[in-house]
């Protein structure tokens, strides 16, 4: 582009001039034009190459999946299907099996646990239990009685079992944390 500039400047004839001139362009128009069909051909190149990459990972890709029927086919004509059926037969009916013993079990379980001595039992244990801590109980606690509306004279005699159970009261929580 720079010779261009430079030969029109320069003093001559105008036919010679615009001769060379005229060729000079052309071929800076030629190689224009080749530089771009040059990156249009790069571009298609990678296109091609990008198409070839992708078709080798879908013949990988076949491969692989053809791999994998033949293991399949492999595995299934190793395993027996009736066999398999026996099998998940044989299992169904002991799991019910089982369930029909723990149903057992657990009424028996129920039986043996559930009776109407054993609440007994524990009352009488609580009862020992609440005697030796020195507390006596029926359905109430005896002593224990909270006052209400009561005369003066049963007032003063709650107040002295408080001061009584008050002082009562550690060796209780001694007792009980022995335990």
């Amino acid at each position: 582009m720079l010779e261009i500039k430079q030969r029109a400047k320069q003093p001559g004839v105008n036919g010679v001039n615009d001769s060379a001139l005229k060729a000079m362009a052309k071929n800076l128009v030629q190689v224009r034009n080749q530089r771009g069909k040059m990156y249009q051909t790069k571009a298609n190149l990678g296109a091609v190459g990008m198409q070839a990459t992708s078709m080798a990972s879908q013949v990988a890709a076949a491969s692989a999946m053809g791999s994998v029927t033949n293991a399949m086919a492999s595995a299934n004509k190793a395993v027996d299907s009736k066999e398999i059926a026996k099998i998940m037969n044989e299992f169904t009916r002991q799991n019910e099996v089982m369930q029909v013993r723990e149903e057992m079990m657990d009424d028996a379980l129920a039986d043996a646990f559930d009776s109407e001595g054993m609440e007994e039992e524990a009352d009488e244990v609580t009862g020992q239990v609440l005697a030796e801590l020195g507390i006596e109980m029926d359905q109430k606690l005896v002593g224990l009685d909270a006052p209400q509306n009561l005369p003066e004279e049963e007032v003063e005699t709650s107040k002295e079992e408080e001061e009584a159970l008050m002082d009562a009261l550690p060796d209780l929580k001694a007792r009980l944390n022995a335990l």
